[in-house]
């Protein structure tokens, strides 16, 4: 009797491809992160949109004593001004050396940059730095003003200047002169005459006049004659009267922004003064030594501050902090009232508030802010909606958030991503790539991409031209490498960046069944010198499955490196494949890397074939 017998099937195969590397989940479990997306990154970075390679590295090439608080760059001055401590140097010269020792942040009007520290309102015009009181506009109060007062309200007083000037119709016969106010400085005041020929000529306080300091009289020794236009003002009187905390509502400011009417981004508008937590003021147009003691508002309640400003179309946001509860951004718009400058609130907006003053920046067309529950943007529909602002950073959320010192976070963007630096690391959210949406934030669905960085222990950031440099706390400037393509621009200092990228636990289709991974290859980009490890987590236990250092590499006689020597001149990206033994698993984690010096490295893609079969016993 014939016996037929029958080959038992062979399980079926399982394959895993990563094309699309779109960034970290530091948020979600290992085992719930998308396969495009990794759960432990350090130091890789969008390449182009869905390629990631190791970030460039840096070098130190100024060294200062004190804190990098800020770079302030005047167009067409050549290098930026460096606060350093509390100096602040141009080259190795110091042009001022009395400084707040904090981040200082500054805007440009007309050749001269306006610098603020939270100590003193500065102004640098390539050449010097100096105190904006020093030379700050002096009103005019009044106009038309006769002898005993009245007159015309004109100009208000300002904050950063004692001195204010009062123009007079003189009747030919009165000498007494009374100001607005009395109280005045000694510093000696100014009286000028208006002369037939249209001239004004100077009188001498003590020959000419005397001055009532306490009740702002000034006494001529001769009536002025009547004006020798009709009409015209012909006493001009220029005196001082110093408020006691006036100029400090200015300098005691450490954050700012520029906005105006309709839009216009040609006023000043300062904030972040400790004594007056809700207040902000603005300057005159075009001039930040003009702050008018009217041009001001209170916003929110007193019991929370504003931390910081965006401008959102035409609308000015004010971010309060975490304690305003009702309140946390507030919209203004700008108007033309009675010819007069008025900045009236059209809207409000609940959500979190806003923790660090150095987190705002703007992403593409979105604001971005840090709160404690992550990054926010406010979009422009959120300011006739009925939104709140929107979380943006929920991918690197899980590890921003357990961070210390959130308060003291920096951000700055530099090509199409936001860096927000703090204690030593870097988190980025990517612009260039599509927003993606994530269930898990049903108020913020659309997330951007994120990548983490370490060892860039950056306080402050800037750019000159196409450079890319931060400062740090211990003094240093330090320039980032910009040439991809040159081994040289992957180190720090000379250190090695350590740089991995892994896969989120890859369970099959069946998570309850045994996977045995038989083979794995990964489609690097090529370099000069370049290499890879490979490393499995099993059970809880990494081990290497593979170091290659040789099939990614190219030979290129301009930059020979005799000690990672190859005879290939193929420059297309190559795979390195090999076969794994990974056996009765339930899910395994994979981890591709280079830690070595002066060494790029890009991943393309990531494949692994594997079989599932029988149940998973443990």
């Amino acid at each position: 009797m014939a016996v037929n017998f029958k080959v038992p099937a062979s399980p079926q195969k399982s394959i895993v491809t990563i094309s699309d590397f779109l960034g970290v989940d530091l948020t979600n479990s290992p085992a719930n992160v998308d396969e495009q997306k990794s759960p432990n990154s350090e130091n890789m970075i969008r390449d182009v949109p869905g390629k990631v390679r190791k970030r460039m590295g840096y070098r130190t090439i100024k060294k200062y004593d004190g804190k990098i608080n800020g770079a302030h760059m005047l167009r067409g001055s050549g290098e930026p001004l460096i606060h350093a401590g509390t100096k602040l140097y141009k080259g190795d010269v110091v042009l001022y050396s009395d400084a707040n020792d904090t981040r200082s942040r500054s805007w440009q009007f007309d050749k001269k940059l306006y610098i603020i520290d939270g100590k003193t309102l500065l102004i640098y015009d390539g050449e010097t730095v100096k105190k904006v009181s020093e030379g700050a506009y002096i009103p005019t109060l009044t106009i038309s003003k006769e002898p005993a007062g009245g007159g015309k309200d004109y100009e208000a007083l300002n904050l950063l200047q004692p001195a204010f000037t009062e123009l007079f119709y003189s009747n030919g016969t009165a000498k007494a002169y009374h100001l607005t106010f009395g109280e005045l400085d000694e510093t000696p005041v100014k009286v000028e005459i208006l002369d037939e020929k249209g001239d004004w000529r100077e009188k001498k306080e003590g020959t000419d006049f005397t001055v009532d300091r306490k009740g702002g009289i000034v006494n001529f020794t001769l009536a002025p004659g009547k004006s020798p236009l009709e009409g015209e003002d012909n006493v001009k009187i220029t005196a001082y009267r110093t408020v006691k905390g006036y100029a400090d509502r200015i300098n005691k400011c450490s954050i700012g922004t520029l906005f105006g009417v309709n839009g216009a981004l040609d006023r000043l508008f300062l904030s972040g003064n400790p004594d007056f937590v809700n207040y902000d003021w603005y300057s005159q147009q075009f001039d930040p030594s003009y702050f008018p003691d009217t041009g001001y508002s209170v916003l929110g309640s007193d019991s929370s501050s504003i931390v910081g400003y965006s401008i959102i179309s035409n609308y000015l946001a004010a971010h309060k902090d975490e304690m305003e509860r009702d309140q946390s951004i507030i919209l203004r718009s700008g108007d033309l009232i009675e010819n007069e400058p008025a900045f009236k609130i059209v809207n409000t907006l609940q959500g979190a508030g806003a923790i660090a003053k150095g987190s705002f920046a703007y992403l593409a067309t979105e604001p971005l802010f840090l709160t404690r529950l992550g990054v926010y943007a406010v979009t422009a529909q959120d300011i006739t909606g009925e939104k709140y602002a929107q979380n943006r950073s929920f991918y690197i959320n899980g590890k921003l958030l357990s961070e210390e010192n959130l308060e003291n976070a920096y951000a700055y963007v530099h090509q199409d991503m936001y860096w927000l630096c703090l204690d030593g690391v870097v988190y980025i959210l990517d612009g260039l790539q599509p927003l993606m949406t994530d269930k898990s934030m049903p108020y913020a669905t659309r997330q951007y991409a994120g990548f983490y960085m370490t060892n860039i222990p950056a306080n402050c950031m800037w750019e000159v031209g196409n450079d890319f440099y931060f400062g740090t706390a211990d003094g240093r400037v330090c320039q980032f490498y910009s040439d991809s393509s040159d081994v040289l621009s992957y180190n720090d200092d000379g250190a090695v960046i350590k740089a991995s990228w892994e896969t989120p636990d890859l369970d099959g289709k069946l998570f309850y069944k045994n996977k045995t991974f038989r083979y794995m290859a990964v489609r690097l980009n090529t370099a000069i010198a370049t290499s890879m490890e490979a490393y499995v987590q099993k059970r809880g236990v990494w081990s290497l499955l593979k170091k290659d250092d040789a099939t990614s590499r190219y030979l290129s006689f301009k930059n020979l490196i005799f000690s990672k020597f190859t005879f290939s001149s193929d420059d297309t990206q190559r795979i390195t494949a090999t076969k794994i033994k990974v056996k009765k698993v339930d899910k395994a984690r994979f981890r591709i890397q280079n830690n070595a010096l002066n060494e790029p490295f890009g991943i393309f893609d990531i494949a692994f074939e594997f079989v599932e079969s029988g149940n998973y016993k443990g």
